[in-house]
């Protein structure tokens, strides 16, 4: 049984994380580089189940705005975000825009993977299914917006990067807010997640095209140069 929920807890966040480094066609990040960010992510986890623990403790969560924007959103993305930008945003793998998307990605699925076996073992492996199609999917998708800005960030026009890299924390940690508000609040929360999922999707493969596209022009302006 208990590795039954492990192999559950785990097979959703390295079939996405699987997805997103494959779609790397010109200079593939290297897997030992990639399993760190993972690994990054995981060591998140109990620090921050700690805090948020506190916040529901000392009843410094009046509502379910702030529980989802301030113990969630913002404690999650800032720590991944940070974590991404002082690990490998100067680091030299991270050598064209594409990248910023598998880094983010490995940090976010690191994170989710862990909660993911974690909530698992706690609640029963008949969740697995639901977890892995919200909460282990949301959390990739938020890394893939993070590191698309933080991709802009490093590779675009200079004068951008400070808006960019606000960019790669403010919209995940928006996205992420209403996710978990829409948990929180909606009786028949179904009914909004499943378009706000759909329009996460949307976006995030918008961003994976978009990033592919931008590592191809500089991909053929060095070839050229």
């Amino acid at each position: 049984m208990m590795w039954a929920i492990i192999s559950a807890g785990i097979a959703p966040g390295l079939a996405l994380l699987s997805y997103f480094y494959l779609k790397d066609e010109y200079e593939t990040e290297p897997l030992s580089l990639v399993l760190r960010m993972f690994l990054y992510g995981t060591f998140l986890v109990f620090p921050l189940m700690f805090i948020q623990h506190v916040l529901k403790v000392e009843h410094m969560l009046p509502n379910a705005f702030v529980e989802a924007f301030l113990s969630t959103s913002l404690l999650e993305e800032f720590f991944k975000w940070f974590v991404f930008y002082y690990a490998i945003y100067d680091h030299r793998e991270f050598n064209e825009p594409y990248d910023g998307i598998v880094y983010g990605v490995s940090v976010s699925l690191g994170f989710a993977t862990l909660e993911n076996i974690l909530y698992l073992f706690a609640n029963g492996v008949e969740f697995a299914v639901t977890r892995a199609l919200l909460p282990v999917s949301s959390h990739a998708l938020f890394g893939v917006i993070m590191g698309f800005y933080l991709g802009r960030a490093k590779f675009g026009l200079p004068k951008k990067e400070k808006n960019y890299i606000w960019l790669s924390f403010l919209l995940p940690f928006l996205f992420h807010g209403i996710y978990d508000y829409i948990l929180l609040t909606q009786e028949r929360w179904i009914y909004y997640m499943l378009p706000f999922m759909i329009f996460l999707w949307w976006l995030a493969l918008r961003k994976v095209k978009l990033a592919r596209g931008m590592t191809v022009e500089i991909a053929q302006s060095s070839s050229q140069a």
